[in-house]
């Protein structure tokens, strides 16, 4: 199996993420992640699916979301030739011994403290996969209190856009 990165442009409406996702489901399959939201076209939202699934299967789910009636357009996107980000949120503990050294930690992976508190500091992070993994692996020691996560936000390279491309037919 291998992962897979696809890019649906979908009409916003009432419970199409419900009949994508549920779409994966039925056929046993575990989404990753997923993240949703508006594009720079009024009424045209992006879903962005990571599947771990072999090309068969994706193939066959891949004829399937085409066939629901708001999907405007699936694209899956390698790593070469787009731009793939997640972004997360990690809340540390800290006390006065430890603070400067987590906040040295956040700073050598370009991230922000967000929130500070007397026991804990909140920092974001933006970055591939294996920036986020490491960040992680960096701050264990000091002990992660919470983590919340988007799903991997993912855009085709260069000046090309399939927005664009839905809109001239």
């Amino acid at each position: 199996m291998s992962t897979h990165v696809l890019s649906l442009l979908v009409e916003n409406t009432p419970g199409l993420l419900t009949r994508v996702a549920g779409l994966f489901a039925r056929r046993g399959f575990n989404i990753d992640s997923l993240a949703v939201g508006v594009t720079e076209v009024p009424g045209i939202s992006r879903i962005t699916v990571v599947v771990d699934l072999d090309e068969l299967p994706l193939e066959q789910v891949t004829k399937q979301l085409n066939k629901l009636i708001n999907v405007i357009k699936i694209v899956e996107l390698d790593f070469p030739t787009s731009v793939q980000r997640e972004h997360m949120l990690v809340k540390v503990r800290t006390d006065n011994a430890t603070r400067s050294n987590v906040i040295e930690v956040a700073n050598l992976f370009r991230a922000s403290v967000v929130d500070y508190a007397s026991d804990a500091l909140v920092i974001e992070v933006t970055g591939d996969r294996g920036k986020v993994d490491a960040l992680l692996r960096a701050l264990e020691p000091f002990g992660i209190k919470e983590i919340a996560q988007s799903g991997l936000l993912a855009i085709g390279r260069g000046g090309k856009s399939i927005t664009e491309r839905v809109l001239r037919g």
